[in-house]
This record gives C-alpha cells, sequence and structure tokens, in this order.
C-alpha cells in the first residue's frame, strides 16, 4: 500500500514538474514571438522612397532615407519596436487611462491627470503647429503605426510581452500623442506647485514665521524676498493638517521638489580646450526605471547626421550633436507653475471670484473607466488663471479654506505651445546663432541648453517666462488670492529677458540647476533652484586645469566627491572630534568615537565601497530631522531630504537660525552640539539595525542601489528578478555623479533618480564624442539589449557617438529597410 501511494506521489510531482515547464515553454515562446528581428526587408505604407535602419553593435538604429519625413518614419518605427510598451504606457498616462489597463490602484493617478487635462491642451495645440512640422509629426505617428499593423499582420506577440498579461486595446499612434509626450515631460520635471503648498503649510506650523527661510531656504546670494504669512493670505487655517500628498506608484509623473528634473551641463571654448575644438558635456537627471526613459538614435537628415538621445514618442534628438552643432538640457528651474485660491460664490457654487466679478465655471464631464471595476464620472472645471485642482491634489485640501478651491497657472497648459516643432528644427541648426533663434518657439517644460558649434559656446533659458505683477503677494512663492487682479499672470515675458551667455571671457560655461541669475523680481526667473552644492565641486575641478579634455569632461561627469560633506561635517562635528577619552568596547559612546575616527579621515568621495557616506548620510537625515520635528509636527515628515544650507544656517546661527537647535517640549536647554550627537547617537542605532555595528565593513553601494525597476512587472514576486536592474553605485544627493536618494524608510538612501543619459562631445574630433544610458535599448526583458549598457553605464564606461556610417555597418546587429508599400 505504502509503495502505491510512494508511485502515485511521483507520478503527481512528475506531471507537475512537466506542466510547469510546459507552461513556462509557453510562456517563453509567446513573449519571445515579440522579440523584434532587425535584419529583415519589409513594405510598408506611408513611405516616399526606401529607408533603412542599421543597428550598431550597441543596438543604436542609424536611420537613412531619402527625406527627413522618411527618417523620422523610420525612427517611429523603431520607437514602437523597441519600446512599445513605454510609449503605451505614457500615453495612458497622459490621457488618465491607466485605470482601463490596471484597475483601481491608478484611479487616483487618472484623476489628476483628467482635472490637469494635458490632452486636451495637447489636441488644441494641433492648431498651432506649422505645416512642415506637422508633416513631420504624422510622419512619425505614420512609422509607429507601421510597426503596429506588422505586429498585427504577423501575429508578433503583441508587441511588447507585457500585453499578454494586460490586454488593452492599442489605438493608432497620432500627432497630438506626440504633442502629448511634451506635455508630460513637462509635468514630470515640474516641481513649483509641490513647492509652493509645501511652503504655505511650513508657514502655518511654524510659530516664529522668521523661521521659514531656514528650512525653505533661497539660494545663497542677494536678492532674497520677504514673504507674507500664509496665515495673513487666508485666516483660519488649522497650524497642522493631514493631506494625501502625491500618489506613491511607480506609474505615477507627480514628483516631488526633491526628485522633480536635474541635469549638469557643462562645456569649454577652444582657448579651454587641449584639441582646439569645443567641449560639451551634458547628463540629464530623472527617475530611473527599466527601459531607461532615454533611447539612442542616429537620424540622417537633409542637413546632415545628427546623433544622441531621444524619448520614445517624440519624433527628435533631445540631447546630442550634428556635425556642426552639440546641445545639452539642464532643467531651469524656472517658476513656470503659479497656485490660486478661486473664492467661491456663497449663493451659486458653480461661480467664482474675478476681479470683475463672480464668472461661471468652465466645466465638462469625464468618465473615467476601471479595469473590473464600474466606471467614476468627474466634472472638469477651469477658471480664467487655470484648471480647478482637487484636495487630495499635492495636500492642496491643508491649505485651501472652506468656500475656495485651488486652479493652477502653468506654461504647460497654453496650447499656443510649438516646443517640440522648435525641438525638430533645432537639429538642423548650422550655429549658435540659428539655434537660439528656433528656440523662440519653445514653451515648456523650460530648460536651460547649453551650445557648442565648432568655435563657440553659448547657453540660454529656453521656454516662456511668466510675467507676474510686481505687487504679487507672494511672488509667486505661495499660493495666492487668484481674485485679485496683482496676482494673476500677465502675459509672457519676452524671449530676449531669458537668460543667455555667450562666449564667456574665462572660456567655460555650465550649469548643475544652481542659481543662474539675480534679478530683482518679477524679471528673477525663480526664487527655487535646484542645486547650491554640486555647482561648488564643478567650479573647483573645471578651474583646476588650464585646457580640458574629453577625458577631462567624463572625469568631471563622473564625480563622486561631495562639496556637502566637506563643508558640513567639519560644521557640525567641530565639538566632537577628539573629545573625551576613550570609552569601553560595546558601549555608545563606544561606537560613536569609532564612526567619528572614519568621518575625521574622509575626504568626503562617496564611493560605493566605503562605510563613511552612509554613516554620514545617516547622521545629516537623523540631524535634520531632529532640529526641525518639535516646530513642525508631522509635517517634518514630508521633509524627506537634507537641506543643505537649512543645516548650515543653524550650525552658523546666521540670521538667529541656531533657535532650531532646543527642543521646545523639553526643560533643558539644548546646544547645537548635543543634538549633533544625539543625532549621530540615532543614526548609529538605525545602521546597527539594517546592517550591523561592524562599521569598517559597512558599503555605501549596499545602501545606494540604483533601482532601474520596471514599473508593473517589477512588483511580480518572481517576474521582479528578471526585470528589475538593481546596482551598487557611488555618488549621491550633491555630488557631480548624481545618484539622488529615496528620502524615505524603509530604504531612504536608493539611488532613485540620476544620469539616464551622459553623453562627452569633442568637437575637434567629433566622431570621438561618447555616450551611454543606464539601461540598454530594449524595453523586453528577453533581449540581451534589455540592460547590456547599464554595467557600462555602473562603471562610468560609453560607448562611441560617431556619424561614421562604415563603423556603424561593421558587426552590426541587422539592418532593416522599409519601403514603400504599392
Amino acid at each position: 500500500m505504502l509503495g502505491k501511494v510512494f508511485v502515485w506521489l511521483f507520478r503527481i510531482a512528475t506531471g507537475l514538474v512537466v506542466l510547469t515547464v510546459i507552461a513556462v515553454a509557453l510562456i517563453y515562446w509567446f513573449a519571445s514571438r515579440s522579440l523584434p528581428e532587425y535584419d529583415k526587408v519589409i513594405e510598408v505604407p506611408g513611405l516616399s522612397a526606401p529607408v533603412e535602419i542599421v543597428r550598431d553593435n550597441a543596438n543604436v538604429p542609424h536611420i537613412f532615407g531619402e527625406t527627413d519625413e522618411d527618417v523620422l518614419f523610420g525612427l517611429g518605427y523603431a520607437h514602437a519596436q523597441d519600446r512599445l510598451w513605454q510609449m503605451l504606457t505614457m500615453r495612458w498616462t497622459v490621457q488618465g487611462r491607466l485605470s482601463e489597463v490596471f484597475g483601481l490602484r491608478t484611479l487616483r493617478i487618472d484623476r489628476q491627470m483628467r482635472r490637469l487635462d494635458l490632452y486636451t491642451v495637447a489636441r488644441q495645440a494641433i492648431d498651432y503647429q506649422d505645416a512642415e512640422s506637422m508633416a513631420k509629426f504624422r510622419a512619425y505617428a505614420a512609422g509607429v503605426n507601421a510597426r503596429l499593423e506588422e505586429v498585427n499582420t504577423d501575429a508578433l506577440g503583441r508587441g511588447a510581452p507585457e500585453l499578454f498579461l494586460f490586454n488593452a486595446p492599442v489605438a493608432p499612434w497620432t500627432p497630438t500623442d506626440t504633442l502629448a509626450m511634451g506635455k508630460l515631460m513637462a509635468l514630470q520635471l515640474s516641481g513649483h506647485l509641490s513647492n509652493e503648498v509645501l511652503r504655505a503649510r511650513a508657514s502655518l506650523a511654524l510659530e516664529d514665521p522668521a523661521r521659514l527661510p531656514d528650512i525653505m531656504p533661497d539660494a545663497p546670494g542677494a536678492g532674497i524676498a520677504a514673504l507674507p504669512e500664509y496665515a495673513a493670505l487666508f485666516p483660519g487655517l488649522p497650524r497642522y493638517a493631514q493631506g494625501l500628498g502625491l500618489p506613491d506608484d511607480p506609474l505615477s509623473p507627480f514628483n516631488p521638489t526633491p526628485l522633480a528634473g536635474a541635469s549638469n551641463a557643462f562645456a569649454a571654448a577652444p582657448s579651454r580646450s587641449a584639441s582646439g575644438g569645443t567641449l560639451l558635456a551634458n547628463d540629464p537627471h530623472l527617475g530611473f526605471s527599466a527601459p531607461a526613459i532615454w533611447y539612442l538614435a542616429r537620424l540622417e537628415l537633409q542637413s546632415g547626421g545628427v546623433i544622441g538621445g531621444t524619448i520614445p514618442g517624440i519624433p527628435s534628438v533631445l540631447t546630442g550633436r550634428s556635425e556642426r552643432l552639440g546641445w545639452g538640457l539642464t532643467s531651469s528651474y524656472l517658476d513656470d507653475q503659479d497656485v490660486h485660491i478661486e473664492a467661491l460664490n456663497p449663493s451659486n457654487p458653480n461661480e467664482y471670484q474675478t476681479p470683475e466679478g463672480f464668472k461661471e465655471f468652465e466645466s465638462r464631464g469625464t468618465i473615467v473607466r476601471i479595469k473590473d471595476g464600474d466606471p467614476v464620472t468627474m466634472t472638469l472645471r477651469r477658471t480664467e488663471n487655470g484648471p480647478v485642482l482637487s484636495g487630495n491634489d499635492y495636500n492642496l485640501a491643508t491649505i485651501t479654506p472652506p468656500g475656495h478651491v485651488a486652479t493652477v497657472s502653468w506654461t504647460a497648459l497654453d496650447p499656443e505651445d510649438r516646443s517640440l516643432a522648435a525641438g525638430i528644427r533645432l537639429m538642423s541648426a548650422p550655429n549658435i546663432t540659428e539655434a537660439l533663434s528656433v528656440m523662440e518657439d519653445y514653451t515648456a517644460p523650460s530648460q536651460n541648453l547649453t551650445l557648442v558649434d565648432r568655435d563657440t559656446i553659448a547657453m540660454k533659458m529656453i521656454g516662456r517666462m511668466p510675467a507676474r505683477d510686481p505687487a504679487h503677494a507672494s511672488q509667486g512663492r505661495m499660493p495666492t488670492q487668484g481674485w485679485l487682479a496683482e496676482n494673476r499672470w500677465q502675459g509672457y515675458l519676452p524671449y530676449a529677458e531669458n537668460p543667455e551667455f555667450r562666449s564667456p571671457v574665462g572660456g567655460i560655461l555650465g550649469n548643475t540647476n544652481n542659481k543662474l541669475v539675480d534679478r530683482p523680481f518679477p524679471n528673477h526667473v525663480s526664487f527655487l533652484w535646484g542645486d547650491t552644492q554640486r555647482v561648488h565641486r564643478w567650479q573647483r575641478l573645471m578651474q583646476s586645469r588650464e585646457v580640458h579634455t574629453r577625458d577631462s569632461f567624463i572625469e568631471a561627469q563622473l564625480d563622486t566627491v561631495s562639496f556637502t560633506a566637506r563643508s558640513l561635517l567639519p560644521l557640525v562635528g567641530k565639538d566632537l572630534w577628539f573629545t573625551g577619552e576613550a570609552a569601553p568596547e560595546g558601549t555608545p559612546e563606544r561606537l560613536r568615537q569609532r564612526a567619528l575616527e572614519l568621518l575625521a579621515g574622509w575626504n568626503g568621495e562617496m564611493n560605493e565601497h566605503l562605510p563613511e557616506p552612509l554613516i554620514y548620510s545617516a547622521w545629516l537625515r537623523a540631524l535634520q530631522h531632529r532640529l526641525i520635528q518639535d516646530e513642525l509636527g508631522p509635517l517634518a515628515n514630508e521633509f524627506t531630504h537634507v537641506e543643505p544650507v537649512f543645516l548650515e544656517r543653524v550650525y552658523r546661527n546666521i540670521d538667529g537660525a541656531g533657535d532650531w537647535c532646543d527642543i521646545q517640549q523639553s526643560s533643558p536647554v539644548e546646544t547645537c552640539t548635543d543634538i549633533a550627537r544625539m543625532a549621530l547617537d540615532d543614526a548609529l542605532i538605525w545602521i546597527d539595525e539594517t546592517y550591523g555595528d561592524a562599521l569598517e565593513s559597512l558599503r555605501w553601494g549596499d545602501a545606494h542601489q540604483a533601482t532601474h525597476d520596471h514599473p508593473i512587472l517589477g512588483e511580480i514576486a518572481v517576474l521582479k528578478h528578471f526585470v528589475n536592474i538593481r546596482q551598487s553605485t557611488s555618488g549621491g544627493d550633491n555630488t557631480l555623479l548624481r545618484g539622488k536618494t529615496k528620502g524615505t524608510l524603509p530604504d531612504p538612501f536608493l539611488n532613485v533618480h540620476g544620469a539616464g543619459y551622459r553623453g562627452v562631445y569633442d568637437f575637434a574630433d567629433p566622431n570621438s564624442s561618447v555616450f551611454v544610458t543606464s539601461t540598454g535599448q530594449s524595453g523586453h526583458f528577453l533581449s540581451r539589449h534589455y540592460d547590456d549598457l547599464s554595467q557600462l553605464w555602473r562603471r562610468g564606461e560609453y560607448v562611441p557617438m560617431s556619424l561614421d556610417e562604415e563603423l556603424a555597418r561593421a558587426a552590426n546587429e541587422g539592418i532593416t529597410i522599409l519601403r514603400p508599400a504599392p
């Protein structure tokens, strides 16, 4: 009897194993059907002549055609071959239709996107595009649709393995979809709206308004403006109020201010270049994902070859070079958003107050369809200032009085937006003068455009600057009464007002999101700048050499020394180092002494293999929280990243900022040294609980792992091990090799935001230029090109950025020929 049971158990186990193998084989077969074939000839409609797509050995497509429209058709086809799922997800996001695919988990994102109504604005913008640009948008869309048709005709696994799990219909691509991608990028790079709300909440929470410039400081330098207390603008609001904040979902395009756009770009004139040609380096910073947002491509236009970083869905090289011109982008931090508090008519809630009296909201209904759920009906409302947002958006409920609603003015909501058309024309610009001219049409998201041609370097902020009244109540820094004329936008400033730098005497230009100009309001550009730290290290590296080379620019791009650590540690720990007698082994005092000994000999290099960066980062994080938690209460948890200028103000007691060190709820009067010591103990306890107390064996890279995660499959138990790319990395929040940390528990130091693209261009020998992305060209996790560039990126290596056609053809991955269908 026992033998029969064993035999049957063996048969069942064998059957289960066989069924599992068959299931895995079927899944692999279906998934592999969507792997692109690069070596083929195919007939497609919409071309005027054949297009050739040569894939080099890094799978970068080199696209050749008779006309620019044909070449952009080829780019659309290549984007859809390699990144179809990414493109569809971005389109569903900007349309507010994620819930049709993913169900209730994304309903909050969809609601917020519908209220902003970016897709409608993109549709309206079609009417403002010129005929030549529209022809290019249509050609690109036709290329995407040619791939979709091929997938359907040849049963190529729906074009992406994700579409087997999420069986959503795929509509043809349109020029509106392309314009909407620009709007989505503007949203992902925006940070002023959330900063305005946080500033208002901090103003309400602080008993002493003089302390607001400490915790939310302006970039050091002249031009700091006094602000009103928010409570004076809207009396009666609670001191502390809890809100929903931003959606916490990997699909969410809404970023808190610390994770809004960033980047580095720097250029050298021939006088500062060892080769005698201009130099340019650029590394735009965005949230990490798998695949990366960036896609490398070369386009052979009628004006010549162009190569660099593209974003699937957008038909242009956004950062890159031609034979004659190089261009790079950094976030400008232009204040292009204003929050308004609108007063409702007490007698008619369908009306809001304006300078001329009450007016009716523009309103229309919309339906959000939900997979496996009932649809949700929404009413979208709009005022003269912009769309009405919900109190659930950006924590707005915490600063909106009863009988009022919040709206936002934002340059990206302007339908007369020709930004993407300007980007297409930039690729054919022969020199800096022409490049600056074509960018006058650019609206949003505002960027600093760094340019080099053969003998000149320049930088100009592109994007429309809102014109504000000098009497604006908060100077655009906090929400204001929307019914007052002085708080409303008054059009835009002339393009000539945008900051511009050309041919500087020193021969070096650059931007690390630092403060560019010091102008009085309202021509000030911004009070919120993305960086007060990296620029110091950049200045030192640039001025440490009389002349630079491509390799010295690479060295600067990959630099991991933290100016912040070097400047703050001696200040914060000045009364802790080398004081007192040696403590017994195993005591908290001894652990603190060991930590201080390590930090005393550290040079500030945020190297992944060292323990000091982890000790330093945990200490400063604990220090800031101890300083602010009693004054800000629950709001302290929303200051997720260390603000170096705040700590410097406190420890130098600038304008009385040392008051933050005394804990209000305790009887003793604590000194700043007391708080520094307690915070170090807090940090060491957290490190012990998380990584152990062997301080010398700690590795920063264990905590600072780059999270190139698939936003959907990366959450599935088994699949996440195949689709997520995790890497130990150097750098940190304030290094030129920027690896912005997550900032929230349980893994506050995960590297979530940084350079998904790096490029360095040498115009003495343009084909010696190099570039790389953080993952790979393919979005298909079964492709070897899904992550083949990621290890190069982690090690600080690059691939050739050459326009040499023969080099591209040598050892190519395949050549696709698109022929016009009869």
